[in-house]
């Protein structure tokens, strides 16, 4: 899986959890060393970051002799690295949205084609519910590639009458995923013939096959459908993929669902007053899950009785995605009867392809975005002094020599959002000493923004702040790390 958020062995897991440093070690220098020596003398390099990082995992994988690699494509599919694969078992495309675009394309039906890439023939693969025109771009893929694609149930329609089906991971959206984990999860087990119980009962040892294009069993374990091939030019009620079976998942399953964790989606974090709230989200459909998830999330959570709650948001993104679309989302919905304060960028994530005046520029980019969408919706921060003068991009902190970013003259400083140079500064100034695992922002160094200190008196009187974190993996990560240093060791 790509991107990792604190270390890069998280890439790799073997039952769920990270290769040890030590394997990591071990493989990554007989991977190198390997094609070091087999390099091509005349075109002498080596394969990039995650190209190598792909050979490696699946040297990992053949030399520890996993049952099962879960391989997810790094950006779209067709041309992925990762889709060297000729025969998977079973194949899953998730829900779409618009990412990636000056690789992938700017529309649906693009992005739709290159995912489709990834479909073999003679191996079922699965989506879920998708507009209308990109599904019968897939749909088209999967027959080029005589693939057959089905489309999953509603979750809904696992539970048939039980329980409702808990899931570890928070927010509507996450029902889809987990419809098309239990389909890929049941393709595989019946696939591989492994032993279990399906809906409770047992029923004589092993999942009969269903190949799909191939003889399949004559009977079925109890609750499982069969998937149906469907002859071209079939009606379909309306739908151009047909809807594969409903089944009862097994007690297995259930618990797999309940007890799901994935760092940096739909995470809640409470230390005392301050709540940290982190999810990955970068696309447009990503942010808007993100934020129905977090004005619920904000909304079990108990309220001050006298009412004064700050929220913040603490926002960076990166590639070539709409900053003014994602930052609009977050605006109308979720700060919507809100008061907060915006850190638009933060300066210290590790990104070798693009340069620090790249970032420093996309920061304030951001910065006078929100300033204009602020102005737009008529909102004025009630914290705000008044408006301040800068007179350069970058000035230096005093006593520190450090970097503080303040717009360029002549706009005025009228909006409470933020650019610090580094997350950790970042942190320390939201949080104002009432995290313990961060430290109290320092009397030297103060933000020259005169939205920090008013900003910092409410953050250091509210009864409750909520800091939502979210527009990049990336991001989140850096905060990540820093909130809980263990996640580095």
């Amino acid at each position: 899986s790509s991107p990792h958020l604190v270390q890069v062995r998280e890439r790799i897991r073997i039952n769920g959890q990270p290769i040890s440093k030590e394997l990591f070690s071990k493989y990554f220098w007989l991977v190198y060393n390997r094609l070091e020596e087999t390099k091509d003398p005349v075109h002498a390099s080596m394969p990039a970051y995650f190209r190598f990082l792909t050979i490696m995992a699946f040297h990992v994988f053949l030399q520890e002799k996993v049952d099962l690699a879960v391989v997810e494509v790094g950006i779209g599919g067709a041309y992925d690295c990762t889709n060297i694969i000729r025969a998977p078992v079973v194949c899953g495309v998730s829900s779409l949205g618009i990412d990636h675009t000056s690789i992938l394309g700017d529309t649906m039906e693009k992005i739709a084609w290159q995912k489709g890439g990834i479909f073999k023939p003679g191996v079922p693969a699965f989506t879920v519910a998708q507009p209308e025109r990109p599904l019968e771009v897939l749909r088209d893929r999967a027959q080029e590639r005589e693939c057959l694609l089905y489309l999953c149930p509603e979750l809904d329609a696992f539970e048939g009458g039980r329980r409702v089906l808990e899931l570890g991971l928070a927010g509507t959206h996450q029902r889809s995923n987990a419809a098309l984990a239990l389909q890929l999860a049941r393709t595989w087990l019946q696939r591989r013939s492994c032993r279990g119980k399906v809906g409770g009962q047992g029923w004589g040892g092993q999942t009969p096959l269903w190949p799909l294009g191939s003889q399949r069993s004559t009977r079925s374990p109890p609750g499982l459908g069969e998937l149906k091939e469907v002859p071209p030019g079939t009606e379909l009620a309306g739908r151009p993929v047909p809807l594969a079976p409903a089944f009862q998942p097994t007690d297995a399953m259930i618990q797999g669902l309940r007890d799901t964790e994935w760092l940096g989606r739909t995470q809640v974090l409470p230390r005392g007053p301050v709540t940290w709230y982190l999810d990955g989200a970068h696309t447009t459909s990503s942010v808007q899950a993100c934020v129905r998830w977090f004005r619920q999330a904000a909304l079990n959570q108990d309220k001050p009785h006298d009412g004064s709650e700050v929220r913040v948001l603490l926002f960076n993104a990166t590639g070539d995605r709409d900053m003014a679309a994602l930052l609009k989302l977050l605006l109308v919905r979720f700060w919507e009867g809100g008061r907060g304060v915006t850190v638009p960028g933060c300066l210290d994530q590790q990104n070798f392809n693009v340069t620090l005046e790249n970032a420093l520029t996309r920061c304030l980019e951001n910065q006078r975005t929100w300033t204009q969408l602020l102005e737009e919706k008529g909102g004025q921060d009630p914290w705000l002094p008044t408006p301040l003068r800068a007179g350069g991009l970058l000035q230096p902190a005093p006593a520190r020599g450090t970097l503080l970013l303040v717009p360029p003259a002549p706009r005025p400083l009228n909006s409470p959002a933020l650019v610090f140079p580094c997350l950790a500064q970042a942190l320390r100034w939201v949080a104002q000493g009432r995290d313990p695992r961060l430290a109290a922002p320092g009397a030297t160094g103060a933000h020259p923004h005169p939205a920090a200190s008013s900003g910092a008196v409410l953050l250091r009187e509210a009864a409750a702040v909520r800091v939502l974190v979210t527009g990049s993996l990336h991001l989140v990560g850096g905060v990540l790390r820093l909130l809980d240093p263990a996640l580095s060791q």
